[in-house]
């Protein structure tokens, strides 16, 4: 089995000291694709980039305390790439792939944190461009090899996918065209894993939480956090569970088993 978690961790300092580092090598993962990394080189290296058997390696973002992905892995990569070669998204740290290729196989593992739009018009059009970046891309990359990725996407795709549906539509993040490009997307040979597994779930399916409104607590939550594979590698995926037992930062990890060997 391959195990793989992503975690948006808001913060990978703040996540430290809730523990997250505490929880990780229980969890006897593969990989680990983190988000929201908000630190930059020295503040990592030495201090979060080696985590029992897991190495780190990850891509910030040129703002401090801003964005920022890691991937950890217990297995060593044939190659690395950071970035999209788009230098206003590589600016802000979204891209981290890891690529475990050999004779007859290319495959590689990613974890990428899509732009929020919620804190205006500016950042909205920043997240649409980066999603016309990104089904390019994510096109290319499935023409040429199987992939998982897995992020803060910052889109909840279908109604199920969180609480207050009907309030949100205007919303970044409920938007119909973010919800329409998710749906080409996942028309176009990639796979949402945990909706594969979990079809019909409801209020057990969020992975974020505002710190607004005592939101957590009375899960008003949203579905924002993905694994999206390749239709093949999706097929063999067996669980997926969204842990909630402590709270790391304002996400929930996800957990997906695939029944697939690296």
């Amino acid at each position: 089995m391959l195990k793989v978690i992503s975690a948006n961790l808001n913060g990978i300092r703040s996540a430290s000291t809730k523990g997250f580092f505490d929880w990780l090598p229980q969890q006897n993962a593969d990989l680990v694709g983190v988000q929201e990394v908000k630190a930059q080189h020295d503040s990592v290296v030495g201090a979060f980039d080696q985590i029992d058997a897991l190495r780190g390696w990850f891509h910030f973002a040129q703002k401090k305390g801003y964005s920022g992905v890691g991937l950890y892995s217990r297995h060593e990569p044939s190659d690395v790439k950071a970035g999209i070669g788009m230098p206003e998204f590589d600016d802000e740290g979204r891209w981290i792939e890891l690529r475990f290729d050999k004779p007859g196989r290319a495959f590689s593992v990613i974890s990428c944190y899509f732009p929020s739009g919620s804190s205006g018009d500016e950042r909205q059009a920043v997240k649409y461009r980066f999603l016309d970046a990104m089904a390019t891309h994510l096109a290319q990359l499935k023409a040429e090899r199987e992939f998982i990725l897995v992020g803060d996407v910052n889109i909840a795709h279908k109604e199920a996918d969180l609480k207050n549906w009907r309030s949100n539509q205007k919303n970044s993040g409920f938007l119909p065209e973010e919800r329409a490009w998710m749906t080409k997307l996942l028309e176009g040979g990639v796979s949402d894993v945990y909706r594969a597994l979990h079809p019909t779930t409801t209020d057990e399916c969020y992975t974020w939480w505002s710190n607004r409104g005592q939101a957590y607590a009375k899960n008003v939550g949203w579905r924002i956090d993905y694994h999206l594979a390749t239709e093949r590698i999706a097929a063999l995926a067996r669980t997926a569970a969204i842990y909630k037992d402590q709270k790391f930062s304002d996400h929930a990890p996800l957990t997906v088993e695939y029944d697939f060997a690296l």
